[in-house]
């Protein structure tokens, strides 16, 4: 594993030091964590857009792989040339995830750009400001929303639960029929465990924002005790995709998804077409991933610009709404009128933007997600 990231690293190096030197033909370097789809994604739907809207300019996307090790090897790059003394960080646009966003700001590795572009007003959800208890307000703008949210058959559930203690009191009396993963077979099942912290703990807020303070574990024990109660009675799939599979096989009625995959695999005709979605209060987390220009950027102006395109409510509609089925980065009401009706109701109608507002939750601090998982581990799996 060393010996790959390192040869990933090398690549890497090599590629931004190749487009460096094309500086004076303006190429964009944009950089994103993800997977190979975030790449593409720039390269062929954002980059053509781009260059069209400023001739002269072109745009280079590379990748750095999926999940947090992906933004952590960006974060590697950009401390590494700001230790060596760089002026001109050669990568302009950076996507990382939420976690790594709040360390960079820290560490005065992003600049602040958010008041500079005309789409900086259109989104006022709370992860345009904090990313995982860090102040991110102005260096960052979201590039969509991930969320989670309970899927569940209407001919089963008529009357589906609308709270975590409403959904107790249906799984003691349907026993076997809620399925979830745990917190080992995909981040659905650890996002249902969160939500779960949040409505039997008085402490939401604080595990959403911080500060880490170790005495707060000792209140979790009835929480976690009811949990270990819960867990008796649900059926566990083995992972994201699995929750979505017994749904649609029927063996299970109700299940924490990802809302996106949810409906791309309705859209693709793997996944029953009646059934639904329901965001449960308190809420549930999600997450966004970031648009972010390093401090020093070589075309930082020419960073903002782009990032104002792709954070325009048509690019949002287009790009991130009817290609992926995820949550637009901005706020969803600028989205809507560049939506026809049936892709503004596939994706709304179940979860719309007020239960967004109200119950999409950002995961816990990095301090607080670690011991709420060891925790589990301790107190409900044992």
């Amino acid at each position: 594993m060393r010996q790959s990231r390192a040869m990933i690293a090398s690549l890497i190096g090599g590629t931004m030091l190749a487009t460096t030197s094309l500086a004076m033909a303006e190429t964009l370097t944009v950089v994103t964590a993800g997977d190979q789809n975030m790449v593409d994604y720039i390269n062929e739907f954002l980059a053509p857009r781009f260059e069209a809207a400023n001739p002269g300019n072109t745009v280079r996307a590379l990748g750095t792989g999926p999940g947090d090790a992906g933004s952590q090897m960006i974060y590697e790059r950009l401390a590494a040339q700001k230790a060596a003394g760089a002026t001109d960080v050669d990568v302009d646009v950076a996507v990382v995830h939420q976690k790594m966003a709040g360390q960079m700001v820290e560490e005065g590795l992003l600049e602040s750009y958010r008041d500079k572009i005309g789409t900086g007003d259109l989104v006022t959800r709370d992860t345009a400001k904090m990313a995982l208890g860090t102040d991110v307000d102005g260096y960052v703008m979201p590039m969509f929303h991930s969320q989670t949210a309970i899927a569940y058959n209407p001919a089963l559930v008529p009357e589906p639960p609308q709270t975590y203690e409403e959904l107790v009191e249906w799984v003691a009396e349907n026993p076997g029929q809620f399925g979830y993963n745990g917190i080992k077979g995909g981040m659905s099942g650890v996002s249902f465990v969160m939500g779960w912290m949040y409505a039997f703990t008085d402490q939401g807020e604080q595990l959403m924002n911080g500060p880490f303070d170790e005495s707060t574990e000792a209140a979790w024990s009835d929480a976690l005790a009811k949990l270990k109660a819960f867990n008796e009675n649900v059926t566990f799939s083995p992972g994201n995709a699995g929750t979505l599979d017994m749904l649609n096989r029927g063996e299970i009625a109700m299940g924490p998804v990802w809302v996106d995959m949810f409906y791309t695999w309705q859209a693709d005709g793997r996944l029953n077409p009646d059934l639904k979605l329901s965001l449960i209060g308190p809420g549930m987390p999600g997450q966004p991933m970031y648009y972010v220009v390093p401090e020093g950027a070589a075309n930082a102006e020419l960073a903002a610009k782009f990032i104002e395109l792709a954070t325009s409510p048509a690019v949002q509609a287009e790009g991130i709404v009817e290609r992926f089925n995820w949550y637009p980065g901005i706020d969803a009401q600028h989205v809507q009128a560049e939506l026809d009706d049936a892709t503004w109701q596939r994706l709304f109608a179940d979860v719309g933007p007020e239960d967004l507002a109200e119950k999409g939750k950002p995961f816990p601090i990095g301090p607080y997600f670690d011991a709420i998982l060891e925790a589990y581990e301790r107190q409900v799996t044992n």
